[in-house]
């Protein structure tokens, strides 16, 4: 007897079924994207008791007749590819086939659908992957999907479910990230009857994205648009200010599909490198896109991951259009409107370009409507601002008091003077122009093995930023020379931060980033202290520095250099306005 043998065709369901359906999200996920697919112009997203009870996904797209409603709940049965070279090409949201069977196999489903061709719809009725009733019926354009029971004939799979609020979180955010890249679309969401999410359709993305994550952002993002060849990214980025703990802030697009892709964070969080303190992550709504065969969306059953044609193209194209989009947020605009806020006015729906014919010969453009999107948060910034401020004096010889037109600014003067050092060792280093002082007596430094190794693989790269060190004998170091503006100060911790800075986070992998970091603490130790008095003439020289720099709003370890409170709100304050 043999001992291979050919699986049951539910069996096999339920197998796919492992893969595609991970959980309620997983569900809606799907439906949510055949929906999309199907050029809905509305969805609705009813819940009960975290999806364990009932998830239906209603939408008046073009539907489907008899046969193609029951070649849908066929395994690899798909509208979306017809041959194998459409794998490589993929400009649809889903493609695979396998959803609707693998999620009426563990459960019990009912498809009512109707095509605008038809005058009559049909219901299908599954369960457990086997179907028990096919009838025609009355129903509007569109189609409605329930499905419930959710794992009632995989227990195992049930028990592992967690609790209805977890479960609910984990819908929430999918239809939410959903929701920001198809402004166009009226998403409703429901649970237990109650509304959680109402949005109607938007011209403008930035109002989706307002009334999604919240009203607090507005006035706090700034539009960006960047193309190089082949890939072109487009959305919004929210000023350093907006920070968020984890990396659950970055909503990126591939194609409008939502993806967690490692290229992609690392060259955002590139982009706001020097804006960010240590452990916080900013907040972007970004959309990358690329010619379909440029990407491969057939990476993960539950098309989460993607893998780029050219990842070191995409990773500096969404670095470049993130850093020229963080240019106004750079400084501040004191005495200047900050924002142009757009009109919330009703607009027609518009067919998304991610619908329709696949162009080979430009990149596909993003779900969002080609509308006209103000530069609606762009900061302005008035030349000299900071010389121009009047001086008071220092609060506490570490905060350096000024008067604005329109208020008061207090400035960390150690936060400042560091930025302004950086900016000035990183252009000297970039020249190969770093003015360099010897030391008449070489300081030493003992180090631990590792530390030593460390040190070692580091010498030619400080030589470069103006620091000279040689080897000694055994774990000892001199350091001859340094550069002109760390004159005069003890050089052993800083070449022991360095140390510790490349031991923590690996310098040599990234040697952009290593350099960064080295002059970052560099300009640490250059800078003036806090608790140290200033003349006014020093003063007037660091705010006129501080015109000359960029980032001059930041200190290269992301933390604000500088507070400006309006002459009104210091009024409210006080009371005497309301």
């Amino acid at each position: 007897m043999s001992r291979v043998r050919i699986l049951p065709e539910v069996l096999s369901n339920k197998i796919a079924a492992g893969e595609v359906v991970e959980r309620p999200a997983s569900v809606v996920k799907e439906l949510v994207e055949n929906a999309i697919d199907a050029e809905s112009t509305k969805v609705m997203v009813e819940i009960k008791k975290g999806g364990r009870a009932l998830i239906r996904v209603s939408d008046n797209g073009i539907g489907m007749d008899r046969d193609d409603a029951l070649l849908s709940i066929e395994r690899y049965a798909t509208s979306k590819i017809h041959k194998e070279k459409d794998l490589f090409s993929i400009a649809t949201l889903g493609f695979r086939g396998e959803a609707l069977p693998s999620i009426a196999s563990v459960s019990e489903m009912e498809i009512v659908t109707r095509p605008a061709s038809s005058e009559a719809g049909t219901r299908i009725t599954v369960d457990g992957g086997k179907i028990k009733e096919v009838a025609e019926v009355g129903a509007p354009k569109g189609t409605m999907i329930s499905v419930s029971r959710l794992f009632f004939n995989t227990p195992a799979r049930r028990k592992y479910l967690k609790t209805e609020k977890t479960e609910m979180g984990h819908i929430s955010d999918m239809i939410t990230r959903t929701a920001l890249a198809w402004p166009d679309i009226h998403f409703k969401f429901l649970h237990n009857g109650r509304v959680l999410g109402n949005w109607s359709p938007t011209e403008n993305p930035l109002h989706r994205i307002i009334d999604i994550i919240s009203g607090d952002v507005e006035g706090h993002m700034c539009k960006v648009g960047y193309e190089d060849g082949n890939v072109k990214v487009k959305g919004f980025v929210a000023s350093p200010d907006i920070v968020r703990t984890t990396s659950r802030g970055l909503y990126l697009y591939v194609n409008g599909r939502f993806v967690r892709d490692k290229v992609l964070d690392h060259a955002v969080m590139e982009a706001y490198s020097g804006r960010l303190m240590k452990g916080k992550f900013p907040l972007s709504v970004l959309f990358v896109c690329l010619r379909h065969d440029q990407v491969d969306v057939n990476v993960h059953p539950t098309k989460s991951s993607v893998r780029f044609a050219a990842p070191k193209q995409v990773h500096d194209t969404v670095a470049r259009a993130v850093s020229e989009g963080l240019k106004g947020f750079d400084r501040p605009a004191w005495g200047q409107t900050h924002t142009v806020k757009p009109s919330r006015r009703p607009v027609p729906y518009k067919l998304s370009p991610l619908r329709g014919a696949v162009s080979e010969s430009r990149p596909e453009l993003t779900p969002w409507p080609q509308s006209h999107v103000p530069e609606a948060t762009q900061p302005l910034w008035p030349e000299k601002a900071f010389s121009s401020l009047r001086v008071i004096g220092q609060l506490h010889n570490t905060y350096i008091v000024c008067e604005s037109k329109d208020g008061l600014v207090l400035i960390d003067q150690h936060a400042a003077h560091e930025r302004v050092v950086f900016e000035s060792l990183k252009a000297a280093y970039r020249r190969s122009a770093v003015i360099t002082q010897g030391l008449l007596v070489p300081e030493t430094i003992e180090l631990s093995h590792r530390e030593a190794g460390i040190l070692e693989t580091l010498l030619e790269d400080l030589r470069n930023m103006g620091i000279e060190i040689e080897p000694f004998g055994g774990k000892t170091y001199l350091i001859k020379s340094v550069p002109a503006l760390l004159a005069g100060r003890s050089v052993k911790p800083l070449i022991m931060d360095i140390v510790e800075k490349a031991a923590d986070i690996g310098l040599s992998s990234d040697m952009d980033r290593g350099v960064d970091e080295c002059l970052t603490i560099m300009a640490c130790h250059g800078a003036i202290r806090a608790n140290q008095q200033l003349g006014e003439e020093q003063i007037k020289a660091l705010l006129e520095q501080m015109d000359d720099v960029a980032h001059a709003s930041r200190c290269p370890h992301g933390r604000p250099t500088l507070i400006h409170q309006s002459l009104r709100q210091v009024e409210k304050d006080f009371k005497r306005i309301v």
